[in-house]
């Protein structure tokens, strides 16, 4: 890779993705991992990627670090091969030596592919903020259907074929159609099993969603512990400073620095619909303005206010703006109850909540929700 010491277990989609577009640009030997298909219980979920370069050096990970280094020597031998392969590891019967002890007790179907061209589109879509879904055939027993065939959608009707690979036939695309309308524009991803004329397909079905947007409308010194923690999770972290100039150099941790009048906050938020603002000016005047303009000028799905319940009580008197949204949309006071009132503590209250509303989760305690923990697709047959 580039040289970065990143733990792999702290790589987000983000960051792979980056190293996805730096690997091909120069056209470097890597093997694109995918989680495939999952039964019993995993550290990570359908869908979870990782890279391994030529040398064998990982950029992410896929499990808790019980199949890590299998997973490396199989991406090595789909290197020297040149070809995509679906790899199962089966820890049901484990002895303990390879996963159970680390709570992979499961069967994990692994996609192993030589990262090339034919991701270049779909990261070009998600770069654009559009979300992209991914078919990609794992298994075939029909020979004019290969291993590897790929194509992709980004919201429209139609399913385009990639660089580099054969498209996913049309009859097999008509298929999973249902599967491909249930999962574009979520973070989730299924196997669909088609019988053809002259065999039997399995295909991956991959959604993919751009980065989520932290959206940081303040300049106080309490704007870093929450862009530090915001990276940290994921998000690309946008600050918007209003009333003084500030620039990258006073906030390390964000990916974008702007500065305006708090009534032009809205064209910070790029991508509305990936994109989740905190007000933290500690100016009500300020304040007011900017939740004004996020509410009425974008489409943000969650507003969060930093401040007490009466101050936001006084904020909506006057404005006939906020008085008239649905208070869904607003989060204040932000966070959530995590008990702590240290600047790091407050920090990770905010953002765990943007987090769980950017996965439409409630934020509740695990030990209290019935199910399983992570959502699940049920493949088609």
């Amino acid at each position: 890779m580039d040289g970065d010491t990143t733990h792999p277990w702290t790589v987000t989609a983000s960051d792979l993705r980056g190293e996805m577009r730096r690997e091909l640009a120069r056209d470097a030997d890597a093997v694109l991992v995918t989680v495939a298909d999952v039964e019993g219980a995993a550290y990570r979920r359908p869908g979870a990627k990782m890279l391994v370069d030529g040398d064998g050096t990982p950029v992410g990970a896929v499990t808790a670090g019980c199949l890590e280094d299998a997973v490396t020597a199989s991406s090595m031998e789909v290197l020297d091969a040149d070809e995509p392969r679906l790899v199962t590891f089966d820890l049901l019967e484990d002895d303990d030596s390879w996963g159970l002890g680390l709570g992979c007790n499961g069967v994990l179907d692994v996609l192993l592919e030589p990262l090339d061209a034919s991701w270049g589109e779909p990261l070009d879509e998600l770069d654009a903020g559009r979300a992209v879904t991914v078919l990609t055939v794992v298994e075939s027993t029909d020979s004019d259907v290969p291993v590897g065939a790929r194509s992709y959608t980004a919201g429209s009707s139609q399913i385009r074929g990639v660089a580099e690979r054969a498209a996913v036939p049309d009859s097999v695309v008509e298929s999973a159609a249902s599967a491909v309308s249930e999962i574009h524009g979520r973070d989730r991803t299924t196997t669909v099993d088609v019988e053809t004329d002259r065999g039997s397909v399995a295909v991956l079905v991959d959604g993919l969603v751009p980065v989520s947007t932290l959206l940081l409308v303040g300049s106080q010194p309490d704007v870093h512990p929450v862009a530090r923690a915001a990276s940290n999770a994921g998000f690309e972290v946008v600050v918007h400073s209003p009333r003084g100039a500030r620039g990258p150099e006073d906030f390390p941790h964000a990916d974008r620095v702007e500065t305006g009048h708090p009534s032009t906050v809205d064209a910070s938020a790029e991508v509305p619909e990936h994109t989740y603002a905190v007000v933290m000016t500690h100016n009500l005047v300020d304040d007011r303005i900017a939740v004004e303009t996020l509410l009425r000028e974008t489409s943000v799905p969650y507003v969060g206010l930093m401040g007490p319940r009466d101050r936001f009580e006084r904020l909506r008197e006057d404005s006939d703006v906020v008085a008239g949204t649905d208070p869904g949309r607003i989060a204040t006071p932000v966070g959530l109850d995590l008990g702590g009132g240290a600047p790091t503590e407050i920090a990770l209250s905010i953002v765990s909540e943007a987090l769980a509303v950017s996965n439409g989760r409630e934020g509740t305690r695990l030990r209290d929700e019935e199910g399983s923990i992570h959502a699940r697709v049920e493949p088609e047959q």
